[in-house]
């Protein structure tokens, strides 16, 4: 009977334990997601500079190189399911609008885009999220029309 009573409480005690850890990790999962989207979330429905634009285009690429996102033949990185970022800018040229992946920004060189669209105002037109994860999945800067 003593047997039978240790048996049922160390079994209760270790699906308390299994349980107690699933829910933290779960929880760390979630914060961890949340941090990393405020980031993002900061720029939308503001009107920034190209600096600010450029701050984001760079977390993007960071993030994506540390969650090791591959590239296809082209060098655009290759959208997944849970944590991969993008980042697009609209510009308009004789109001007609444009659209850049940040690799192509990258392509041509950062510190030209800061040289020539520092001082130039950009909203935060949109921001997607992975159905999978919630994580942002892709943020859109539109240049602002004069």
């Amino acid at each position: 009977m003593k047997k039978v009573l240790i048996l049922i409480l160390i079994a209760l005690i270790v699906g308390i334990a299994v349980s107690v850890g699933y829910i933290s990790n779960k929880y760390t999962k979630t914060s961890e997601i949340q941090k990393i989207n405020k980031e993002y979330e900061f720029y939308k429905g503001k009107e920034l500079l190209g600096t600010d634009v450029t701050t984001a285009i760079n977390k993007a690429l960071d993030s994506n190189e540390r969650n090791e996102i591959p590239k296809d033949k082209k060098g655009f990185y290759i959208e997944n399911d849970t944590n991969s970022i993008k980042v697009e800018i609209v510009m308009y040229n004789e109001d007609e609008p444009k659209t850049y992946q940040m690799e192509t920004i990258q392509k041509v060189g950062i510190t030209g885009f800061i040289n020539n669209f520092n001082l130039i105002d950009f909203t935060c037109s949109k921001i997607e999220y992975h159905e999978k994860t919630k994580m942002v999945r892709k943020i859109v800067f539109e240049q602002v029309k004069d």
